[in-house]
């Protein structure tokens, strides 16, 4: 049996901050629940190089084993490049909520200036390098399947589901709380969120 995880990491979307609704109830939970869970939600820099840099130098002090990863959105596609690429995500449990599949694709159309939806005074650029980079962060094979749960809204109005199918097919076929979950509705936030959220802690290892 593995054990319960001690270090738990959560990745933002685009535009996105540690502020986001699923981001602050997580935290709270875990305040209440496993407050000897170290966790992370850093507020993520535009560039994705240096955002997935920073990630890495900081997992780097965290134990190869109890580690867990969320990602909402673009977070989702950055959690999927560090259970891929950075040794300590290697052994990490994932929960990817409405994850972006192409987001060099998606966020090529945002080349310029935004605001952080909880903070309109958080400005940023959003260059037209940072699409390369994203192309350069795509994982192609995933490993060790079981360690994915992906939560997929139907009624997502950003992203499109199917893709996420698609690119998680795989993960289909798996007994839960591992694997592709469909979720009918409600949207990109996933606002239902408290709905799922048991099932996602218990995949993650927070519960006993």
């Amino acid at each position: 049996m593995r054990a319960l995880t001690t270090h738990l990491l959560y990745l933002h979307g685009f535009r996105s901050s540690p502020q986001s609704m699923k981001a602050r109830k997580v935290m709270a939970w875990l305040a209440q629940h496993r407050p000897d869970v170290q966790a992370w939600c850093p507020q993520l820099p535009p560039s994705p190089t240096q955002a997935m840099q920073m990630v890495a130098e900081r997992l780097a002090h965290w134990p190869d084993e109890g580690v867990a990863v969320m990602g909402s959105s673009l977070g989702g596609f950055y959690a999927t490049w560090v259970a891929e690429r950075v040794p300590a995500g290697a052994r990490a449990q994932l929960a990817l909520i409405n994850p972006a599949v192409d987001p060099a694709r998606d966020l090529s159309r945002y080349i310029g200036e935004h605001t952080s939806w909880h903070d309109p005074e958080d400005r940023f650029f959003f260059r037209a390098e940072f699409v390369d980079e994203l192309r350069t962060l795509y994982c192609t094979h995933l490993h060790r399947l079981t360690r994915y749960q992906i939560w997929a809204a139907t009624g997502d109005e950003v992203l499109d589901w199917r893709e996420m199918q698609a690119k998680y097919t795989v993960c289909s076929h798996l007994p839960a709380p591992a694997g592709l979950h469909l979720v009918p509705g409600p949207d990109h936030a996933l606002s239902d969120f408290d709905l799922y959220w048991p099932l996602m802690a218990q995949h993650l290892g927070l519960l006993a």
